[in-house]
């Protein structure tokens, strides 16, 4: 059997206007969007909410479309899906999707990051 060694073609990057790493920082450093529940054990992490839309084959939404939730609750959203996540934890249809739009909104780097997309 033989082996390939040439180095691998490359995906293309994300789109510019797709990502927003200090966000993503920046909302890490929230609490839980569950932290009602009591349940949350872990560090904060990025949850996309994949029905914003914008999202290709093999790609993600955009990251301004992100929640913070912890560890726990990430393994949960990702099990069960967004429709059933919503419904369970966030009050019912859309919970996810508000709630990103409402840290996109309060994030302090959003003027700078939207200033340097539009250049």
């Amino acid at each position: 059997m033989r082996v390939d060694t040439r180095p691998r073609k490359r995906n293309a990057p994300r789109p510019a206007e797709k990502s927003a790493p200090g966000f993503l920082q920046w909302l890490r450093g929230r609490k839980c969007l569950c932290v009602h529940t009591g349940l949350c054990s872990g560090r904060s992490q990025a949850a996309h909410v994949d029905y914003a839309g914008g999202k290709g084959m093999g790609t993600k939404v955009a990251d301004r479309w992100a929640v913070p939730l912890c560890a726990f609750h990430h393994a949960i959203q990702h099990r069960e899906g967004w429709a059933a996540f919503d419904a369970k934890y966030l009050d019912g249809l859309n919970g996810g999707l508000a709630a990103a739009n409402q840290f996109w909104r309060v994030w302090p780097g959003r003027i700078a990051w939207e200033r340097k997309q539009d250049v």
